[in-house]
C-alpha cells in the first residue's frame, strides 16, 4: 500500500527522483499515465496487470468505454529508475499534468499520483475535509 506524500522538482530533461520508500515498492520499473483530476498514475507492474485486465473486458462498441480504454492507454508509459533513481516522465504526461517543476508525490493505496505543487494545493484544502466525512459514512466506513 503507498502512503505519504513527497515534494520533489522535475530536472530540466524531464526527470523526477523517486523517494526511496517508493522505489522499493515500485521496483525499478513501473507504469506511469494519465490520471483524473489532473494528476498522472504510477502502478507497480502487477497492479498495473490488474488494472489493464479490467479496461480489457470493456467493450469497445461502448462510446464511453473507447474513451476510458483511449485515456489510460494512449498516454501509459514504462519507466526504469536510473543509478541515482530518477526516472523520465514522458513530454506528453508532463505537459498533460502541468509538471514544470516543484511536484508532489502523493502515495494513494493502490497507486501513486504525481501533481503539480500548486494543483495539489488546490485540491487538497481542508475546506474538503467535511465533504470526505459525509461520504464515508455514507458507505459505512466509520472512523
Amino acid at each position: 500500500m503507498y502512503t505519504g506524500e513527497y515534494n520533489h522538482t522535475v530536472d530540466s530533461k524531464g526527470r523526477l527522483i523517486l523517494p526511496s520508500k517508493l522505489r522499493e515498492a515500485l521496483g525499478e520499473e513501473f507504469v506511469v499515465t494519465k490520471g483524473v483530476d489532473g494528476c498522472l498514475f504510477v502502478y507497480d507492474q502487477t497492479e498495473w496487470s490488474h488494472f489493464e485486465e479490467k479496461l480489457n473486458t470493456l467493450s469497445i462498441t461502448n462510446r464511453e468505454s473507447r474513451k476510458a480504454l483511449r485515456f489510460f492507454l494512449s498516454g501509459a508509459a514504462s519507466v526504469e529508475v536510473d543509478k541515482q533513481g530518477r526516472f523520465l516522465i514522458p513530454t506528453g504526461l508532463r505537459e498533460y499534468a502541468a509538471l514544470e517543476k516543484d511536484v508532489v508525490l502523493v502515495g494513494c493505496g493502490r497507486n501513486v499520483e504525481i501533481w503539480n505543487k500548486d494543483r495539489w494545493a488546490a485540491i487538497n484544502n481542508d475546506d474538503d475535509v467535511e465533504e470526505v466525512m459525509e461520504y464515508l459514512n455514507g458507505i459505512g466506513l466509520r472512523l
